[in-house]
């Protein structure tokens, strides 16, 4: 899910840094990563993995980490972003997602490293380290999100409606009210299809309610640039229409004893409307070495002071864990 907008200013960030290193990663499938890397060669690695499905990496992602004691990976995830093909849902599923996380740190050499994910990232982040819980070192996930039934049909059928109904009216105006039972279906048909500037049409609606529920203080976006939309609603659609091809609803919480030695923080806003904190609650009980911190004063959005504080206080805290 999306990322909340860059801030002008946010609590001790550190400073912006230019990538020491980016190239263009062949993942197979016609698709290649665009992968850059920041901070000290030979640091503590942290990957970073963005939001959406679909949302992309920004250099304000850079700043949550000490340059000096980090070596910073992040990535567009497939179709996001600087990758290619931008937009394609061939061959782009949670799994193919996993794998290149895997492809990056063996191309990078790196034995272990932190991973750092938030809304979508953070159950990216789960996902990858109960599949590779040998390699990942720690982790900190913000806003969290497990991809179940209840968290989507929160977002998607009309609870957080309830809290923004003038931004609930604008998302759902493009859908016809017979289709309004299953709204992520009927956006993903319309996404889908072949019809490119339908596609734009569609885009904008399903990501102006993302952005407008993020923060805590509302923030309705003014003009949204029509290639980022498509790419950003058409993958984010594709994962939801498809429940990110796990296995079965409640996956990553019944899999959490594979990383319940992984030490880690969840830094959640208590006032989240796109991933209401009652799931870093039920993480948090089922991670024996993960320890929960609820921000009173936010909700989703990255860039929200008090989330921003409570991530570098943890990035900060496990820099030189590897």
């Amino acid at each position: 899910m999306l990322q909340g907008p860059d801030p002008a200013s946010a609590p001790r960030l550190y400073p912006a840094i230019e990538p020491f290193k980016r190239f263009h990663l062949p993942v197979g499938d016609g698709h290649e990563l665009y992968v850059e890397v920041c901070g000290t060669p030979g640091a503590t690695p942290v990957v970073v993995l963005h939001g959406g499905p679909g949302a992309g990496i920004s250099p304000f992602m850079r700043r949550f980490f000490d340059p000096a004691r980090y070596m910073i990976v992040l990535f567009d995830q497939r179709g996001t972003g600087r990758s290619n093909p931008r937009g394609s849902l061939e061959a782009n599923t949670t799994w193919h997602l996993v794998d290149d996380i895997e492809r990056i740190r063996a191309h990078l050499r790196l034995d272990r490293w932190q991973v750092f994910g938030g809304s979508w990232g953070s159950t990216l982040a789960l996902l990858y380290a109960q599949k590779h819980s040998e390699r990942v070192a720690a982790l900190v996930l913000r806003g969290v999100f497990t991809m179940t039934r209840a968290e989507l049909d929160w977002f998607y059928g009309g609870g957080a409606g309830r809290f923004h109904p003038e931004e609930w009216a604008e998302f759902i105006s493009p859908i016809p009210r017979a289709e309004h039972g299953d709204l992520i279906g009927a956006y993903y048909r319309r996404l889908s299809g072949d019809d490119e500037a339908e596609q734009v049409r569609v885009a904008r609606p399903w990501v102006r309610w993302e952005t407008a529920t993020a923060a805590l203080r509302s923030n309705r976006s003014g003009f949204i640039e029509g290639a980022y939309a498509r790419a950003f609603a058409r993958i984010e659609s594709h994962y939801f229409a498809h429940s990110g091809w796990l296995e079965e609803d409640r996956q990553i919480l019944r899999d959490m004893p594979r990383v319940a030695a992984i030490p880690g923080v969840i830094v959640q806003g208590r006032y989240d409307m796109i991933c209401p904190p009652e799931t870093a609650h039920q993480l948090a009980k089922a991670w024996p070495a993960g320890v929960l911190k609820l921000v009173a004063d936010a909700g989703h959005a990255l860039s929200e002071p008090g989330i921003a504080a409570e991530l570098i206080r943890a990035t900060d805290r496990l820099a030189g864990r590897r």
